[in-house]
């Protein structure tokens, strides 16, 4: 990041840290753990994207799905995958926080998958 780039907060709700886990059990079962440890740097290299905003390459204003919510797809920068992080932007004390609501997979029902009030804190 550049000298003058603000860093975000990037936080997970603990739907998205099971859908975390759950895309890697997955993945383990169907292509093997190399292919799972690969993953989730393509995962977490997304999530690490975030902390540079939410107007990055890639993210969208999904008002489409629920105003306020952005999505942003983990193939990117070369890398391959088939999910979406399902995000919306918040403050928390004096500091901007990017929400992660879920890990979807891009063949999904986004809108059907939002969390609930209580599954997003």
């Amino acid at each position: 990041m550049s000298a003058g780039t603000r860093s975000w907060t990037v936080r997970l709700t603990a739907a998205a840290e099971a859908d975390f886990e759950e895309i890697l059990r997955s993945t383990v079962d169907q292509f093997g753990e190399a292919q799972a440890r690969i993953y989730a740097e393509t995962i977490s290299a997304a999530l690490n994207d975030l902390a540079a905003g939410p107007t990055i390459v890639g993210a969208r204003e999904r008002d489409d799905i629920l105003k306020g919510i952005f999505t942003l797809h983990v193939a990117r920068k070369g890398r391959k995958g088939r999910h979406f992080v399902m995000f919306r932007v918040g403050r928390a004390s004096d500091r901007e926080v990017i929400e992660v609501l879920r890990l979807l997979h891009d063949a999904m029902d986004l809108q059907r998958h939002l969390p609930t009030a209580e599954e997003s804190s």
